[in-house]
């Protein structure tokens, strides 16, 4: 009976050993994110990627740079103690900055569209953020641009006020580096990296870092149909989170290998296979960062190390992405699994409607350049 004994406590030794670090701040919680293998059917039998699953973090991915852009502010003197930290976010920097707010005492106002899910906005004023809704998109820059022009308006209104500015902080990318770290020290090596594109930030940060250990390394961008990141035109866009009206400066083109546009009813079939064949799922990013990994992990060779990014969990998508009703009135369950993407030789060869790669990327405000320039 003593032996037995013994050995149950050898087990649940093991288990505390392995177990988290217990947190005393709500900062702690954020970072150590688990990895998931990821196989069939979104990979080939035999074949997969590893997922870091970001949304382990309380907020999600963007949990990171929240908290490493207003600790930066904050030791260069441009955020005042106390002042008002008021951002554009689609909802996930927005749930980070509200933790960084409660972290670093200031209070945040949230800039956001009609899209943003009612899950997100009740719980952005739960965790004591104010949300400002713009009511219409901007006629060029869409809701981007539209979300921006309201917060410098309430920036001129507030002296003192600070705004991260998502799209051009280096802060942003450099807020990524512990999610490179944890890979490297997860995986030993990646070979591959797929990442969604919205700011650019963690496909910059997370790919300068962990090129500094494989210089090697491919970087495999993904963007939602109708955003205009890699220089196809803007248009009405269901998926939230990836993709853009405006061109984010934090984007750095010159590392991306190949990029991918995915649509949101091939996004939709990936979340809902994760969901159904691994136990872990997340929004739209995840859908398309899912399906792109997959079939890198089946055109590479059987060694090759293909990690994916996945920026959140599924909570906040249950009226949409999970919600049947809301996918049949938009069409998002009539397609057949998305098995192999398009292909185009230059991003502006043709206007693309579904899972498309390019292998030539390009900045597509050089594109403009050069047809003012033409013409």
């Amino acid at each position: 009976m003593d032996k037995i004994v013994l050995e149950r406590h050898a087990d649940v030794s093991t288990a505390l050993v392995t177990a988290p670090m217990a947190a005393r701040l709500p900062e702690d919680l954020v970072g150590n994110t688990p990895v998931l293998w990821i196989g069939a059917p979104l990979a080939p039998a035999g074949r997969g990627f590893w997922a870091k699953l970001e949304g382990f973090n309380p907020g999600g991915m963007k949990d990171r740079p929240a908290l490493h852009m207003v600790r930066c502010a904050e030791r260069r003197g441009e955020l005042e103690p106390g002042a008002r930290i008021i951002e554009s976010s689609s909802g996930t920097l927005g749930l980070g900055l509200a933790l960084a707010g409660l972290v670093y005492k200031h209070p945040v106002t949230v800039v956001t569209d009609p899209g943003l899910e009612p899950f997100v906005a009740q719980m952005l004023a739960a965790h004591g953020a104010r949300v400002d809704l713009v009511p219409e998109p901007h006629p060029v820059g869409g809701w981007q641009q539209a979300r921006r022009d309201r917060v410098a308006e309430l920036l001129e209104r507030e002296p003192g006020a600070w705004c991260p500015d998502q799209y051009s902080n280096p802060d942003n990318i450099d807020g990524y580096e512990s999610l490179a770290l944890e890979l490297v020290q997860q995986l030993g090596r990646v070979d591959v990296l797929v990442c969604a594109v919205g700011t650019g930030g963690h496909s910059a940060g997370v790919a300068r870092v962990l090129r500094q250990f494989n210089p090697d390394l491919r970087l495999i961008g993904v963007d939602t149909v109708a955003s205009t990141i890699f220089g196809q035109p803007a248009g009405p866009r269901l998926m939230r989170g990836l993709g853009s009206s405006i061109h984010p400066r934090n984007v750095d083109y010159p590392a991306f290998d190949e990029i991918h546009w995915v649509a949101p009813s091939e996004a939709v079939w990936a979340c809902r296979t994760l969901a159904a064949t691994h136990h872990a799922t997340g929004g739209w990013s995840v859908g398309a960062v899912a399906l792109v990994a997959g079939w890198m992990a089946r055109t590479h060779d059987a060694g090759t190390r293909v990690a994916a990014v996945f920026p959140d969990g599924p909570h906040r998508y249950f009226d949409t992405i999970y919600n049947d009703a809301y996918c049949a009135e938009h069409g998002l369950l009539d397609a057949d699994p998305p098995i192999e993407p398009d292909s185009i030789a230059h991003p502006a060869a043709r206007v693309v409607s579904s899972w498309t790669r390019c292998s030539a990327v390009v900045d597509p405000r050089d594109l403009a350049r050069d047809q003012e320039h033409a013409s």
